[in-house]
């Protein structure tokens, strides 16, 4: 078994404490995915379960085992980097036969694992290449094969698409998901990269200044983010942050930003709503929460038209991104390549506030949750 246990494990250098205390379970064969901003903690985190960095305080299991004065080495562990950490003497079949020769392996079974892992990865014919005859891509697919020679019950990859162009980390990052399912092994991956994250993860760990703010699948961080970190964080472009007002109206509620009326749908939680009637809270709503009509599978009465100062149009080809302006408030809508407008008109939308966030401005959190 190759569960993973974090209980309270934290990190000081001198008297900086970079990771505060987490505690964190991961299932045997599942990909958790470490994500955050830069300085967060998350790789830090990711050496620590490695034993690449000593711990300060807690306890690492691996299965049943307490991790915590475990050598590298006999962890049952394999590590890819952001920069691969080829060796650039050697060819790629040393390169990936050389974590088995340390130990010693038969030739025969060094042999067969070399070229099982080129032909899952479709790198045999690289095997008498050495790294500087390789693309980015196929240096990442060394850096994986040399991994997976040594049938690990877990992975760690720290930001290991990072240097590859945008086109190619999107096929390594299927690619990835793939051999994770493929070698039934755990998998813990680090990115800043909020795409990565949604794309590959079984469950999401958000992290932020040494804390983890969420843990949940993809879709539930992007539906129920229970923070104004968290929100911000994922989701491209980002959501959007309106300091609105609750106010009665009837038997309901309605948010009030810059004069604008936006109907808070029933099936918020009214206890949870009624300490904060006449005062100020942050709605949250994300791009494609704007349209330019009601959407036939949306009730009328969870929307309001919205307007607002163009500023700039983005054309994405399937969609457009219009930077406005409402009131001093920046946002972004994502309508379709239809949509017609110039720079400095005033635009008219309908706002969905069906899938909405409220926030409280004092602690940050979900009002919602």
């Amino acid at each position: 078994m190759a569960s993973i246990s974090l209980n309270k494990l934290n990190k000081t250098f001198g008297a900086l404490k970079v990771v505060h205390d987490i505690d964190l379970d991961i299932a045997d064969k599942e990909f958790v995915v470490l994500v955050g901003p830069s300085g967060c903690g998350k790789s830090t985190t990711l050496r620590m379960i490695a034993g690449l960095e000593e711990i300060s305080g807690g306890e690492l299991r691996i299965g049943a085992d307490l991790m915590n004065d475990v050598p590298s080495k006999d962890r049952d562990i394999a590590m890819v980097f952001q920069n691969y950490a080829l060796y650039p003497h050697m060819t790629v079949y040393k390169n990936m036969a050389f974590g088995l020769e340390l130990r010693k392996a038969p030739r025969d079974l060094i042999e067969t694992k070399v070229q099982e892992a080129a032909k899952i990865l479709d790198i045999t014919h690289l095997l008498n290449r050495k790294p500087k005859a390789l693309s980015g891509g196929q240096r990442q697919r060394v850096a994986l094969g040399r991994a997976m020679v040594r049938n690990p019950e877990v992975f760690l990859l720290d930001e290991p698409l990072s240097n590859l162009d945008a086109k190619l980390r999107g096929t390594m990052r299927a690619e990835i998901s793939k051999l994770h399912k493929r070698l039934n092994a755990t998998f813990i991956y680090v990115t800043h990269d909020q795409v990565e994250a949604m794309t590959m993860a079984d469950r999401i760990v958000v992290m932020k200044d040494g804390h983890i703010q969420q843990v949940d699948t993809p879709q539930n961080l992007y539906d129920r983010p229970v923070n104004m970190f968290v929100a911000g964080f994922i989701g491209a472009p980002q959501m959007n942050m309106l300091p609105s007002t609750i106010q009665r109206q009837g038997t309901g509620f309605v948010a009030v930003f810059d004069g604008q009326t936006l109907p808070l749908p029933p099936s918020f939680d009214a206890h949870r709503l009624e300490p904060y009637v006449d005062r100020q809270i942050v709605v949250g709503i994300r791009p494609e929460n704007f349209h330019e009509y009601v959407p036939a599978d949306i009730d009328p009465a969870h929307t309001a038209p919205f307007e607002a100062r163009m500023e700039l149009a983005e054309p994405m080809g399937s969609e457009v991104h219009l930077n406005l302006l409402a009131g001093d408030r920046p946002m972004i809508a994502r309508v379709s390549p239809r949509f017609k407008s110039a720079v400095g008109d005033q635009v008219r939308l309908i706002v969905d506030m069906t899938h909405a966030q409220l926030f409280d401005p004092e602690t940050e959190r979900s009002i919602l949750l």
